[in-house]
């Protein structure tokens, strides 16, 4: 079986873990979704550092699911300093079948978007601002931007028509 990888990523509050599910459960069975938040947090409890013990385990799953499963979607913050050479790196596993997509919004609508969701309690706007990452872009080939003015529904719906 030939896989694709479908990864997302973007400044926390963004709405990425949100396109992963719903991709996820558009695509069916079979479909892995490596969350970086699952990983490192839920699994390792550990602190998103240089060298945390998630990274390579986050690069074995997603490895793990090259020719196993029809679609993997990896989402997560993947700042390009911390995790850029290893998602290049699963990009040339995968031989280029992969799609990349970055939230690229202001922080104000970040801000509105975890302002929507039941996460809001857990962190807020100052949160935010201390973890800002603007533009970190892979500089892939490819690499699509989801900008402000693209509803939920208009990013699913795209990113099923591109893959």
């Amino acid at each position: 079986m030939e896989s694709t990888m479908i990864i997302i990523r973007g400044n926390s509050g963004s709405g990425k873990t949100t396109t992963a599910k719903r991709l996820q459960q558009h695509l069916g069975r079979g479909t892995l979704l490596v969350s970086q938040d699952v990983v490192r947090r839920d699994m390792l409890k550990v602190q998103d550092r240089d060298g945390n013990l998630s990274m390579d385990l986050i690069r074995q799953i997603t490895e793990y699911g090259k020719g196993k499963c029809e679609y993997v979607i990896m989402e997560g913050i993947f700042s390009e300093q911390r995790y850029g050479d290893m998602i290049r790196e699963l990009i040339q596993f995968y031989n280029g079948k992969a799609h990349t997509y970055y939230y690229d919004l202001s922080f104000q609508e970040t801000v509105r978007r975890h302002n929507s969701r039941s996460k809001r309690t857990e962190f807020g706007e100052d949160s935010l601002r201390e973890w800002w990452n603007a533009e970190d872009y892979l500089g892939v080939d490819g690499e699509v931007q989801l900008t402000d003015t693209m509803t939920q529904d208009e990013i699913v719906e795209m990113i099923l028509k591109q893959i």
